[in-house]
């Protein structure tokens, strides 16, 4: 399920990031308030994901996912997508792949246990 978490996690800071822009440093109402709501299910998820993810790999993934998907929405409003821009794009992606493939998850600690 971290997994998964991970991932609705990323694409919900696309839509934060993305909703950063429409909400004009916060003066627009309506962007604002759905970009904070964005931002705080994101960090919600992201917290979820590192009780069975290890962290560097979750913060890595997750901020990854992030850029690839607020790249590709720039590029799909209009933005410049030049043979460099792509290529650093997947040298990102396979870095992402390449994290998960490595990745040790680790199980999820009972929550009624208390940190020693």
């Amino acid at each position: 399920m971290g997994w998964i978490y991970l991932i609705l996690a990323g694409l919900l800071e696309v839509g934060w990031t993305l909703g950063l822009k429409h909400s004009n440093g916060f003066t627009e109402l309506v962007p604002s308030i759905i970009t904070a709501v964005l931002i705080f299910l994101s960090f919600l998820l992201f917290a979820r994901v590192i009780q069975t993810i290890e962290i560097g790999t979750a913060y890595a993934i997750f901020t990854g996912l992030g850029t690839v998907g607020t790249v590709i929405a720039g590029i799909a409003a209009g933005e410049s997508a030049d043979w460099k821009k792509l290529l650093f794009l997947t040298v990102l992606v396979v870095g992402i792949i390449g994290l998960k493939l490595v990745s040790n998850d680790k199980p999820q600690e009972d929550k009624g246990k208390e940190l020693a």
